[in-house]
């Protein structure tokens, strides 16, 4: 199984394969079409309170990572287990993400974590 990070403002190819959109919100100015999400991923995006803090101008990604992988060990833990056990049927993976920092956003904390889950 091949698992990639993509952001939603980036066109969609064949070679994605499956796509996952993981934020709680959906991106601005994108259609549905251009988007070509497979599944929308809601419950395992960081809560409200946790996605107002990591877009704050002084945002410490460490302590926003920490505090995502918390959620998703506890309340979010059943959404991430349901969403472990649907990326299992595709051989290609793509999480979806729309935020501009492509090193320092919640998809960059996802992925390690899904790998473990997949047995990668």
């Amino acid at each position: 199984m091949e698992l990639r990070r993509k952001r939603a403002y980036d066109n969609a190819s064949a070679e994605d394969g499956f796509r996952v959109l993981i934020d709680r919100l959906w991106p601005r100015g994108v259609s549905k079409e251009r988007a070509a999400i497979d599944l929308w991923a809601k419950g395992i995006a960081p809560s409200t309170a946790l996605r107002h803090e990591w877009h704050a101008p002084d945002a410490d990604f460490a302590t926003n990572a920490a505090r995502y992988r918390a959620e998703l060990e506890n309340e979010d833990a059943q959404a991430l287990q349901e969403l472990v056990d649907e990326l299992r049927k595709h051989p290609v993976i793509t999480l979806v993400y729309a935020v501009n920092d492509t090193e320092h956003n919640h998809a960059v904390v996802l992925e390690p974590i899904l790998r473990q889950m997949l047995g990668e």
